[in-house]
């Protein structure tokens, strides 16, 4: 299925959602978001779906950041509704119940490394270029890359990129530890579908548990996470997901989840 800006396909637990604005370079305006939004509640309510792949079409770009035509009209108040539909379709990745990878070929802009870093893991190819360059344009980043790059890379290394406005290639984006691994341009897919594919084969309520778990772990004190993981990790034992992957395990077969 396809919006104006969007496609989104789905291969058995595997949904991928590929931002298509050739030629303005996947730039993010109010309409690309509000797609964005769109096929993210689909993959959402779809029966089925374990992961979703976030990707740009072509290797040019993945998102090359906002629509600076359209973002350079608005007034104060404008602003503060285009960064809330931002904060809106960065914060579905975070809490819909899949797993969300960015696959990152070319540029990653702005905006586009601020997607990424709303995703749960992000893959790179080797021509993959992230920044924050906000403050080149006189503003800072305001789809949380203020809130979300600190808590990925460290505070200074974060400092440096947003503050500074710079380019950064993918191997450096995997060094800090804002990427999980590069490849190659033409590897990039394949490797993101692998991926899915194994998170789509373990237990679906386990995977959702501890995503939700880690992103909510963050904002909390370390003992207080800790005693949320045990009321998660115990309850799992009242589900036949734990009694199916136990029980394979033992008879040294592939478990056969429910998700129930």
């Amino acid at each position: 299925m396809s919006w104006e800006n969007v496609l989104l396909e789905f291969d058995g637990p595997v949904a991928r959602l590929t931002v298509n604005r050739p030629k303005v370079l996947k730039r993010l305006n109010r309409a690309t978001l509000e797609d964005l939004k769109a096929a993210l509640w689909t993959a959402w309510n779809q029966p089925g779906c374990a992961a979703v792949v976030l990707t740009g079409a072509g290797e040019k770009a993945f998102v090359a950041g906002a629509d600076i035509a359209e973002m350079s009209g608005l007034s104060p108040s404008g602003a503060t509704a285009f960064a809330e539909l931002g904060h809106t379709v960065c914060g579905l990745m975070e809490r819909m119940p899949r797993v969300v990878i960015a696959a990152v070929n070319g540029f990653a802009l702005g905006g586009g490394t601020e997607l990424a870093l709303a995703c749960d893991v992000i893959l790179a190819s080797t021509n993959a270029v992230f920044g924050q360059p906000e403050v080149k344009l006189g503003i800072i980043p305001g789809f949380g890359g203020t809130a979300r790059l600190p808590r990925a890379i460290g505070k200074r290394a974060a400092m440096e990129w947003i503050l500074a406005g710079g380019t950064w290639p993918a191997a450096e984006a995997h060094r800090v530890g804002l990427v999980n691994r590069v490849v190659e341009p033409g590897e990039l897919l394949a490797e993101a579908d692998r991926l899915a594919r194994a998170v789509a084969a373990r237990g679906p309520l386990a995977v959702q548990a501890a995503k939700r778990l880690v992103h909510d772990g963050l904002s909390l004190p370390l003992d207080a996470a800790l005693r949320t993981e045990a009321v998660v990790f115990a309850n799992l034992f009242d589900t036949a997901d734990q009694k199916e992957g136990m029980k394979a395990f033992v008879e040294k077969r592939a478990p056969g989840f429910k998700g129930s």
